[in-house]
């Protein structure tokens, strides 16, 4: 069990609760990877979160004591991410995408993807100048990319798309939270298998599963938590990735673009498609493994 280190013994304010955390959490030889990328942040993520804070701990809070409850909400939780290995936002049943929050539990994979700067400029500047009337997202886990493109495009009708019944579900009440249900339509399908033949999109995006057999094995400890099927796609982890590509010209307006992710998977998809051109996208927050394609360039595949 986590040793507790009451105020008196030095934990006062805010400032001494991540710094503690964070050497708890370097200590314990943590993995990380969902929402933060070392001890430090995930450190102050599990401090904001517990005393209701904004993601990003305002410089004026940094020396304000902490109470009583509040240290004992902080270290009951240090102690269960450190024991058990969880990821912090299923501890904390919430997760941030796009600037926005999300109710995540272990029904769905942890809302992460870089597709979120994508998001957070409006696709730009692949879909300037374009109305973008309709979009498509393949696999919404908790509805977080539905909800981003629902806000960046306010006059789009958005499909979200998920095999299970229990992602759809949660989806539901995270597209509630943010007042989306009316824009955002939910359906059970199997990559395309019950998206309209004649509807046609402006923007199709997907994070699909894609971790292949190698990667699947070596996983840390944290990420056997989320759901496997959110995260295995078999040898080389394009089991999905396949179907996605040839499906994607028919169902896409003449301007349109496909968007997908495939992380580590990157090297294996281009080997398999040596003639497509891929564009490969950089992020500023990190991130890897995302191409974009042209209505025109998926017409060959």
């Amino acid at each position: 069990m986590l040793e507790v280190y009451p105020a008196q013994h030095g934990l006062l304010t805010i400032r001494d609760h991540v710094r503690w955390t964070a050497s708890r959490f370097t200590e314990a030889g943590l993995a990380f990877g969902h929402g933060t990328d070392n001890a430090l942040d995930e450190a102050a993520a599990l401090v904001s979160h517990s005393l209701h804070l904004p993601p990003q701990i305002p410089d004026l809070y940094w020396d304000a004591r902490i109470t009583e409850s509040e240290q004992a909400l902080i270290l009951d939780r240090v102690a269960r991410r450190i024991e058990t290995l969880l990821p912090l936002p299923y501890i904390t049943g919430e997760a941030w995408f796009a600037g926005l929050p999300f109710h995540v539990d272990q029904r769905v994979l942890i809302p992460r993807s870089p597709i979120a700067e994508l998001i957070e400029t409006g696709f730009s500047p692949w879909l300037d100048g374009i109305d973008v009337n309709q979009v498509l997202e393949i696999g919404t886990g908790s509805g977080c990319i539905a909800a981003g493109c629902a806000l960046a495009f306010p006059e789009a009708e958005i499909l979200a798309t998920d095999l299970s019944p229990d992602c759809l579900a949660l989806a539901r009440r995270n597209l509630a939270r943010h007042g989306l249900t009316e824009q955002v339509q939910l359906q059970q399908s199997d990559v395309y298998e019950a998206v309209p033949a004649d509807r046609r999109f402006d923007l199709i995006v997907s994070n699909p599963p894609y971790v292949d057999a190698e990667d699947m094995s070596s996983l840390p400890p944290e990420y056997r938590y989320e759901p496997r099927q959110a995260l295995a796609a078999g040898d080389d982890g394009l089991a999905v990735v396949h179907r996605i590509l040839h499906g994607a010209a028919e169902r896409l307006t003449a301007d349109g673009i496909l968007v997908c992710e495939v992380g580590n998977s990157e090297w294996a998809l281009a080997e398999a498609y040596p003639e497509v051109p891929f564009l490969w996208l950089e992020f500023e927050r990190g991130g890897h493994g995302v191409f974009l394609l042209t209505a025109g360039q998926l017409s060959s595949i």
